[in-house]
């Protein structure tokens, strides 16, 4: 697959760059509420919880590419996944530390309190920058993280302005990117790769197949990069939703401001229409 057919599907959403005016809260800000302070007494379990069921990965193809997931089955019932994007370049942290936020701390209470599940694809700089919030969303069994890169430079040229790295580095980009989000304590860490701007080309597909990941696109471009207007990408994402779609938006705030907005509108709306929201993890079980 080429650079260009990512491209046209891509056109006007890819993100450079997100940020927020939220810092990094502590773990508990953004943890489901204990039963120690609701008042209801906890009970032992009889038995140890059963184990995790590990996510299905897709093998690389006869040619040796990585394997693209762009939606679920086509025989897929009323359900559909929302993805989130948390971007942060590795050069970007002189503007972290002059004030510029690149998180969205709201975005991932609204859908606590919804009780949607999310898969967030997340790069190690925006892991190191606020691992307090990866660890939270990470060990959340309502959200899974998946891999976004460690620099959110792109893997191919062009890429929207991105800096470009060559094919020889991605390996070592990949592991690292897993290498941060995992020392902030985040366990729900799933075997999935999005490329920065959705660019790749067979060159990055046959070395991302070395690191055994799955790359996760989209069939639904939400809109909501740098978005101003929450109805207009709420009304995109209702248009294009299909059941087994997979939804791209961002959860950072100055550079996709309106996001949760669209997402409160978009959640009620789908499941009135019977839908129900998956993890990729899930999406991809059939």
């Amino acid at each position: 697959m080429t650079a260009a057919t990512v491209l046209g599907v891509v056109l006007g959403s890819a993100l450079v760059g997100c940020a927020s005016t939220s810092g990094d809260r502590p773990a508990a800000a953004l943890a489901a509420p204990s039963e120690a302070a609701s008042g209801t007494p906890s009970k032992a379990p009889s038995s140890a919880p059963p184990a995790a069921a590990k996510p299905p990965n897709m093998a690389p193809g006869p040619e040796g590419l990585a394997r693209v997931l762009k939606r679920g089955p086509k025989s897929a019932d009323k359900v559909v996944a929302l993805t989130f994007d948390a971007d942060m370049t590795a050069d970007e942290g002189p503007r972290a530390a002059g004030g510029e936020h690149f998180d969205n701390p709201e975005l991932i209470a609204l859908l606590h309190r919804l009780k949607v599940p999310a898969t967030v694809f997340m790069t190690g700089r925006w892991a190191e920058e606020y691992p307090s919030q990866a660890r939270s969303i990470g060990t959340d069994p309502l959200f899974e993280i998946a891999n976004h890169s460690y620099s959110h430079y792109a893997f191919t040229s062009p890429c929207y302005g991105l800096p470009t790295m060559g094919s020889d580095e991605i390996g070592g980009e990949v592991e690292r990117a897993f290498g941060a989000i995992r020392k902030t304590g985040a366990r729900n860490v799933v075997p999935y790769f999005r490329f920065p701007g959705g660019c790749y080309d067979d060159a990055s597909l046959r070395a991302l197949a070395a690191e055994k990941v799955t790359a996760v696109q989209w069939d639904v471009v939400s809109g909501d990069a740098f978005a101003t207007d929450a109805d207009a990408v709420a009304e995109q994402v209702l248009d294009g939703v299909k059941p087994g779609s997979l939804v791209v938006m961002h959860c950072t705030r100055s550079a996709a401001p309106v996001t949760d907005r669209a997402v409160g509108q978009v959640v009620p709306e789908l499941r009135k229409r019977g839908y129900r929201f998956v993890k990729v993890s899930e999406l991809m079980r059939g």
